[in-house]
């Protein structure tokens, strides 16, 4: 199949899916103890688009994600440890504790940060590609967004300088059915947000949001026609936000009978079916108690890792004279 994952790039990702979610529930329960840094906003169900869409590219790729970016973070090979530390304020996080869970980063990594502002993410991935077609770079760009920030002046603006100068970007917009508290259609007069990508002479797609194999096709495909210069494409993960905006929302809004296909088609679980099939279900609890121990070490370490110091000056002489 064209553009298909190898069996071991399908076991890295199901790692990195089952790592994504033991590290938001374990996040889940320390903000309800109250040991969070702020409000964290979880992505368990959506796992398959940021890992599968990163595994996808090559490391030297560069991403932008939003501010429920664990899985893009994950996903681009940021370590756990290092994600844990971050958002726990250590100094051995990759922002060294001062960025927090919405705005972790690594250029190493290819991972150009998160972001708390909505969309903010999508002119900064066109402005990257933009730097790569000018130094003529073998590279693509790609941005992870949801449908709330599709509804964005910034993200059209973006979307139509991409296609005007065929930037070698890619727009994963990740409809997870809310913006907030608001559901997508109330949101939007079209059901499918892709078919606005013709507006900018560019490929709009609808993937299975929850079908890992199918996010890293999509993606690949995109990947493969940005570098050959055709400019940018955006494809519609479509995908369902299980819990709440974040640690703090108080929900209500999202009913049993709303939930209850998504959480049948979790992507975790259509991934360890798939994966059985392949190299035998031993493997997959394998390589799924693997993830969770990683995670649980992460903690530990990061946990009792250092707080950052901070240098006091006083005010130089010239400065005093000023006042």
């Amino acid at each position: 199949m064209i553009n298909a994952p190898s069996t071991d790039e399908l076991k890295d990702i199901h790692h990195k899916m089952v790592v994504t979610r033991e590290l938001e529930e374990v996040l889940g329960t320390y903000a309800k103890e109250g040991k969070t840094r702020g409000p964290i906003h979880r992505c368990d169900g959506q796992e398959a688009v940021g890992v599968a869409a990163c595994a996808a590219l090559r490391a030297d790729d560069y991403v932008c994600t939003t501010h429920r970016g664990h899985h893009v973070y994950v996903g681009k090979g940021l370590t756990t440890r290092g994600i844990v530390a971050e958002i726990f304020g250590r100094e051995t996080g990759y922002c060294k504790g001062r960025g927090g869970h919405m705005l972790l980063g690594d250029v190493k990594s290819g991972m150009l940060g998160g972001n708390a502002i909505v969309g903010a993410g999508i002119p900064a991935a066109t402005g990257m590609a933009l730097s790569m077609q000018i130094l003529k770079q073998d590279r693509v760009s790609m941005v992870v967004f949801g449908d709330g920030a599709a509804q964005t002046g910034i993200c059209h603006e973006a979307m139509n300088m991409a296609g005007l100068w065929k930037l070698p970007v890619i727009f994963v917009l990740e409809n997870n059915q809310y913006g907030l508290t608001v559901r997508q259609e109330v949101q939007s007069p079209v059901e499918d947000l892709s078919i606005r990508a013709a507006g900018y002479a560019m490929p709009g797609e609808i993937v299975d949001g929850n079908d890992a194999e199918a996010v890293y096709r999509a993606v690949a495909a995109a990947a493969e026609r940005a570098r050959r210069g055709d400019g940018p494409t955006l494809i519609e993960a479509k995908t369902y936000r299980v819990k709440g905006f974040s640690t703090s929302d108080m929900g209500g809004y999202q009913s049993e009978e709303e939930m209850a296909p998504w959480l049948d088609r979790d992507p975790i679980k259509l991934s360890a079916e798939k994966l059985s099939a392949l190299v035998g279900a031993e493997t997959v609890a394998a390589i799924e108690a693997a993830a969770r121990a990683e995670v649980a070490q992460a903690f530990e370490v990061a946990l009792s890792d250092p707080f950052p110091t901070f240098e006091i000056h006083a005010p130089s002489a010239a400065y005093s004279e000023t006042k």
